[in-house]
């Protein structure tokens, strides 16, 4: 046998043991192949190609279901100094049962905050930083808390079916309806950190044009915090040098190639004084934080600032979508324009003022930072001693829901304007009026980014003027 092995043909073997492993190759081939194109398209962090990046997909379950309050998940900062004012900010617009999250606390309640007020937020005492290895060389551990509470949060569990973290401090009020009708425009699988600039040029300037300011308000995708949790501690270690917690979040979001998306409903406050101008002619977009009220005069100048923001939410009870939304209308016989700030404030101007100039607060503020203009991120109109430019101003009393879905907010003079009448436009004088009533009809929340328009009804000599909201014509022109 074996000999008759030595005398076959070399190449004869060669051929008999070629085709059995041709056949064999093909069939390990055509396996591999199958196996290779049924399997996911991509394996961890890489696509198919693996010079592609692919980002990590979320834990949570991905759904297409509406984005609802119970989806988002507050990361409040405040500290036990602070709280027995502030205390009314937060309550003002937190639901017990609805709203998820926790206040931080940089040292456990005293005796006269407990038992602990269940119209706050549940507390959460802070985690002792000293044990950070890079602790000594924090410039400001006070800010490292605050940005630290977001890592804090998630470890406490209780993510199923967050799709946001929101960030803000203990005087930052948030609009909770507008909010979450916000958010649910973006993707939550996908990196997004949302927020705002400072309303004044030089704070922007001293920190970052592309930071997201806390007290306002930000807003981080569940998927991005996912990113962000395994290396916060490590970007803490990166920047110690950085003052403000907002800094840092910026810094640790753009470290992983993400930028911040700004959203103009969103507010800072870095202004001082009187903030009647801004709010009486907000931008037009739903209203979503305002903050800083230890900084600015009470919103409504009959009232002490708890009792304001009480007041305001009064009307955001009834309508979110229109809080501060600014209406304007003409009274042609009288040469009158009306601005209607809903929810808040009405004034009347002794001539026809177009919306172009009538969109642009007035300036009854002053900046945060003091230095030489331009100071502000918007345009602004000056106060004016003119009695063809300067209002006659009113501040919501009541607002009452009627039959048919009718809502009346009713707008009462704040104080005598002491001027003349408007001589240019028929010196018809507004004095007489001590009331404006604005009728609402709907049974919808107004669609972001639209305005509404409206009608006066006035008898000369009558101390009241009504307003009626209603949608605009086609091409109507309000000027």
């Amino acid at each position: 046998m074996l000999q008759k092995i030595r005398s076959f043909p070399l190449g004869a073997s060669c051929k008999a043991f070629a085709v059995p492993s041709l056949v064999i190759f093909i069939l390990f081939y055509t396996f591999s192949y199958t196996q290779i194109c049924n399997k996911p398209k991509s394996v961890g962090l890489f696509k198919s190609n693996p010079f592609e990046l692919m980002r990590p997909t979320s834990s949570q379950t991905i759904t297409d279901s509406p984005t609802n309050i119970s989806h988002i998940r507050f990361v409040l900062v405040g500290s036990v100094k602070t709280w027995k004012h502030r205390k009314p900010y937060i309550e003002a617009w937190w639901r017990p049962n609805e709203t998820r999250g926790k206040l931080f606390l940089d040292s456990p309640p005293t005796q006269e905050f407990l038992p602990w007020s269940s119209a706050s937020p549940p507390y959460q005492i802070n985690e002792d930083l000293t044990k950070l290895r890079i602790y000594p060389k924090l410039v400001n551990p006070g800010q490292v808390r605050m940005y630290h509470s977001i890592l804090e949060t998630f470890r406490l569990g209780d993510n199923k079916d967050v799709r946001w973290y929101v960030m803000g401090d203990d005087d930052s009020l948030f609009f909770v309806d507008n909010l979450v009708e916000l958010l649910g425009k973006y993707d939550h699988n996908k990196y997004y950190y949302i927020g705002t600039n400072s309303e004044n040029i030089r704070s922007n300037y001293d920190f970052s044009f592309d930071m997201g300011y806390g007290g306002a308000g930000y807003a981080l995708s569940y998927s991005l915090i996912e990113a962000l949790v395994p290396m916060m501690e490590s970007c803490i270690e990166r920047y110690p040098y950085l003052f403000v917690s907002d800094h840092l979040s910026s810094y640790c979001s753009a470290d992983i190639g993400v930028a911040l998306t700004i959203e103009k409903g969103i507010h800072q406050i870095d202004l001082v004084g009187d903030i009647s101008g801004l709010l009486s002619s907000h931008p037009q977009y739903p209203i979503i934080t305002l903050h800083h009220f230890d900084t600015i005069n009470p919103i409504f100048p009959s009232k002490n600032q708890s009792e304001s923001i009480y007041h305001l939410m009064e009307a955001a009870k009834l309508d979110q979508s229109r809080m501060l939304q600014q209406t304007i209308c003409y009274h042609r016989p009288t040469n009158w324009s009306f601005s209607v700030s809903w929810g808040y404030s009405a004034h009347i101007y002794e001539n026809i003022i177009p919306r172009s100039v009538l969109r642009k607060p007035l300036e009854t503020f002053a900046p945060w930072k003091k230095g030489r203009p331009p100071l502000y991120m918007f345009n602004t109109r000056w106060l004016s001693n003119n009695p063809c430019e300067a209002p006659h101003v009113f501040f919501m009393d009541s607002i009452k829901k009627m039959e048919d879905n009718l809502v009346l907010t009713t707008y009462n003079r704040s104080s005598p304007r002491n001027l003349q009448a408007c001589s240019a436009s028929g010196n018809h004088s507004a004095d007489s009026i001590t009331k404006i009533q604005v009728f609402l009809q709907s049974t919808e929340r107004k669609e972001a980014g639209r305005i509404e328009c409206c009608d006066v009804k006035y008898v000369a000599g009558m101390n009241v003027a009504n307003v009626k909201l209603r949608t605009c014509l086609n091409g109507e022109v309000i000027a």
